[in-house]
């Protein structure tokens, strides 16, 4: 597996951005920031712990987006879930992929993923991390087990991942996983099964195919402003309802490859433009560092690291004669 240290460090490149925070809000079930710039929004489930007191309480508005994304290489889970929320809202300022929206109509809409894959699931081995409220439902319909953190009747603790991950056919891995740092050894204990990343801290990335997800379970913000008031007054399963819905990306190498061709001519793009910006800015005469210098050096590392994610996917398409007709 990719050295899981570099999937956090990829998921800062995506977070280049001189965009800054408008709003922060750590909810009861949600945490949601929104920045400004493109007036993008992103989220990451709460970490349900009680505390009394978060010393930077009341000074994140107005800083930088990239200074909270920072965050998500920290240990305390209120910091990495807050810089989760911050990526997000960077990478949602991007156009999302070709991918299937599901109905979010209905009582049981946070279980749209699980409709949507229930007729690849009868009978099969399936490994849910995470509770999802209702997930009982379907349990005459596959052999089920769910993992949680906090388990509640029927389910298993997270330790039983080493047990039952290997063997399983099918695994829906809950995004909180990222900031909670499980997610690289979950990935990889998943490895035989077919693999869903999913829920709203879901990061729309293309190179999670190399991470050995096989479709992302994301979702796309509808409605802001309802989304907002919704997760700030405690709403759970109720933002499936009110602001957002889910939809559904394949991450197989062809569809990866095009992805990632768009991410790279919108880099190249944007790299283009801030040279040109840092050669007028010399030309004028300036003797201080460009102002965007550093949204520049980010650019490239992006662009280096979106190259190298490339290759392999190329490699292994250019392998397969009848993908090339």
């Amino acid at each position: 597996m990719t050295n899981p240290k570099q999937f956090y460090e990829l998921l800062l490149d995506y977070c280049s951005s001189d965009a800054v925070v408008d709003n922060l809000m750590i909810g009861l079930v949600w945490t949601l920031c929104q920045s400004s710039g493109k007036g993008s929004a992103g989220l990451a489930m709460s970490p349900g712990l009680a505390i009394r007191t978060l010393p930077w309480s009341g000074t994140l508005s107005g800083k930088a987006v990239t200074d909270l994304a920072a965050w998500i290489l920290e240990w305390e889970p209120y910091k990495a879930t807050v810089a989760m929320a911050a990526i997000n809202s960077c990478i949602n300022s991007r156009p999302l992929p070709d991918s299937v929206a599901l109905d979010n109509a209905g009582e049981h809409a946070n279980l749209a993923v699980f409709d949507y894959f229930l007729p690849k699931l009868q009978n099969k081995n399936v490994v849910v991390i995470g509770h999802y409220p209702g997930i009982e439902r379907y349990q005459n319909r596959m052999r089920l087990s769910v993992l949680e953190k906090q388990p509640i009747a029927g389910d298993l603790p997270n330790s039983a991942c080493e047990f039952l991950l290997p063997n399983a056919d099918w695994v829906f891995l809950t995004a909180s996983s990222i900031p909670n740092k499980t997610f690289p050894r979950l990935a990889e204990l998943a490895g035989n099964a077919k693999t869903v990343l999913m829920g709203p801290t879901v990061p729309w990335l293309p190179q999670l195919h190399e991470f050995g997800i096989d479709y992302l379970a994301g979702v796309e913000i509808t409605d802001a402003a309802a989304l907002y008031h919704t997760a700030a007054q405690g709403g759970g399963v109720r933002i499936f309802n009110q602001g957002l819905r889910y939809r559904i990306a394949e991450l197989t190498p062809s569809t990866s490859m095009t992805w990632l061709k768009q991410q790279i001519a919108d880099c190249v793009a944007e790299k283009i433009r801030l040279t040109i910006e840092m050669e007028s800015w010399y030309s004028a005469g300036y003797t201080s560092r460009f102002p965007a210098y550093q949204l520049l050096e980010q650019a490239n590392t992006r662009l280096a690291r979106l190259d190298s994610g490339y290759k392999p996917l190329w490699d292994s398409y250019a392998a397969q004669p009848d993908t090339l007709n």
